[in-house]
C-alpha cells in the first residue's frame, strides 16, 4: 500500500483525465484537420465515439460490479486508450480511422463512471467530501485547455497528439495507484444483469429523466455559444474568459459541496439546477450583453455542477447492492451521453433557424427536468431502490 492517502489519489485520477480532456475537446479536430479530414468526416469521428460510449460505459461498468473490483479495470482501460492515440498517430484517412475511434470510445469515455463510481464508494466509507476531490479534475482541465492553447501556439497541429498521449500515459500511472476498492460481487440471483435490475426500477428512471434533460440543456451552448458570442462581437479572449468563469463557479460549488448537500438533499438540489437553468437559458437568448453573460455563467454551478453532484450522491444512496458501478455507467451513457448527443444533434437546426432564440428551447428542457425532479422528491425516500 502506498503511503499516499486516498483522497490524494483519487485527486490525481481526476487530474489526469481531464488533462486528456482539456487537450482533446478543443484541439483534437483541429489535429484531425491537419491530417486531411474535412468537417464532415470529423463530425462523424467524434460521433462514432460517442455512440460507443453509449454502449461500452454501461456495459464496461458491469464488468466491474461482477468482478466487485475496480482498479484492474480501470488500468486496463487506460492502456487501451495509450493504444488508440498510439493507433490514431499511425492510421492514414478517414476510413483507417474509423475503428480507431470505437476502440477509443470503447475505452477512454467509459473510466470516468467507474472512477467516479470508485471515488463515491470511498467517501463513503472513509467520510471524505466527493466535491472537494472531484475539483481537481475541474482545475486540470482549466490549466490543460488554456495552458495547451498557449504551447501549442506557433507549433505544429502535430503535437497535439503527443500532448494527449502524454497525458494517457499519466493517466495509466494514476489508475496504478488507485485504491484498490473492493465490494461484493453482484449476489449471485443477479449475476444475469445489474442493468436489467436498474432499468426495472422506475425511480431510477426518473432520476435518468431528470438528470439527462438538464445535462442536456446545455447543448446550444456546448455547440454554438462562442459562435454566438462572437457573431455578437465579443473578442475570442472575452469568450475564453466567459468559459473559464463558468468552469471556476462549478469548483467553488465542489469545494463547499459537502454543505451545500446536507443543508439542500440530492432532490432538492436538482430542482434548483433545473431552474437555474430556466433563468440562464432564457436571459441567455435574450441578450448577448457582457455584463450579464457574466452573471449567468456563475449560474454553470448550479446547471451543470449541482446536477452533477446531486447525481452522483443520488446514485451512491439508491444504487442497489452490486449495482452501483453499472448505475454510473448508465447516467454517463445516458445523460452525458445518448440524450446529449440527441439534443446537441437537433441544436444545430435550432441555432440555423433562430439564432440565439435555440436557448430557449433549452430553458423548456431544464424546465422539463425540474418537473421529474420534483416528482422524485415527493416519491424517493433516501433509500436504497431495492428495499
Amino acid at each position: 500500500m502506498l503511503p499516499i492517502p486516498p483522497a490524494v489519489r483519487l485527486a490525481l485520477f481526476y487530474g489526469a483525465v481531464f488533462l486528456v480532456v482539456g487537450i482533446y475537446m478543443p484541439f483534437w479536430p483541429v489535429w484531425l484537420s491537419s491530417k486531411g479530414l474535412g468537417a464532415s468526416e470529423i463530425g462523424l469521428l467524434l460521433a462514432i465515439t460517442t455512440w460507443t460510449k453509449v454502449v461500452a460505459s454501461p456495459a464496461v461498468a458491469q464488468i466491474a460490479d461482477r468482478l466487485g473490483r475496480r482498479r484492474p479495470v480501470m488500468v486496463g482501460l487506460a492502456l487501451c486508450t495509450v493504444a488508440s492515440w498510439s493507433l490514431y498517430t499511425l492510421a492514414d484517412g478517414f476510413w483507417a480511422m474509423v475503428p480507431v475511434a470505437v476502440l477509443l470510445g470503447a475505452s477512454f469515455p467509459p473510466m470516468m463512471p467507474i472512477g467516479e463510481n470508485t471515488t463515491m464508494l470511498i467517501a463513503q466509507a472513509r467520510g471524505l467530501d466527493y466535491g472537494r476531490i472531484r475539483l481537481w479534475g475541474s482545475l486540470s482541465f482549466i490549466a490543460a485547455a488554456w495552458g495547451g492553447g498557449h504551447w501549442l501556439a506557433g507549433r505544429p497541429d502535430g503535437m497535439i497528439a503527443g500532448l494527449i498521449l502524454g497525458g494517457s500515459l499519466a493517466l495509466v500511472g494514476a489508475c496504478l495507484v488507485l485504491p484498490d476498492l473492493r465490494t461484493p460481487p453482484a449476489p449471485a440471483r443477479r449475476r444475469s444483469g445489474p442493468l436489467r435490475l436498474l432499468l426495472r426500477q422506475p425511480l431510477f428512471l426518473l432520476f435518468l429523466a431528470a438528470a439527462s434533460l438538464i445535462q442536456s440543456s446545455h447543448a446550444v451552448l456546448y455547440g454554438f455559444g462562442t459562435l454566438h458570442w462572437r457573431s455578437a462581437g465579443l473578442a475570442d479572449g472575452t469568450i475564453g474568459l466567459l468559459w473559464a468563469e463558468g468552469v471556476i463557479a462549478e469548483i467553488a460549488l465542489f469545494a463547499f459541496s459537502g454543505r451545500i448537500l446536507s443543508r439542500f438533499g440530492v432532490a432538492p438540489l436538482m430542482i434548483a439546477a433545473a431552474g437555474a437553468g430556466v433563468v440562464r437559458w432564457t436571459l441567455t437568448g435574450l441578450t448577448t450583453g457582457l455584463g450579464v453573460l457574466a452573471l449567468l455563467q456563475l449560474l454553470h454551478a448550479l446547471t451543470f455542477g449541482a446536477t452533477h453532484l446531486a447525481a452522483m450522491h443520488f446514485i451512491q444512496r439508491a444504487a442497489p447492492e452490486g449495482a452501483s458501478a453499472t448505475a454510473q455507467g448508465l447516467y454517463s451513457a445516458i445523460a452525458a451521453g445518448a440524450v446529449l448527443a440527441l439534443v446537441m444533434t437537433a441544436s444545430g437546426q435550432l441555432y440555423a433557424d433562430f439564432g440565439g432564440r435555440a436557448f430557449y428551447a433549452m430553458a423548456v428542457l431544464a424546465g422539463l427536468g425540474g418537473l421529474a425532479a420534483a416528482v422524485l422528491a415527493g416519491r424517493w425516500d433516501g433509500r436504497r431502490l431495492d428495499r
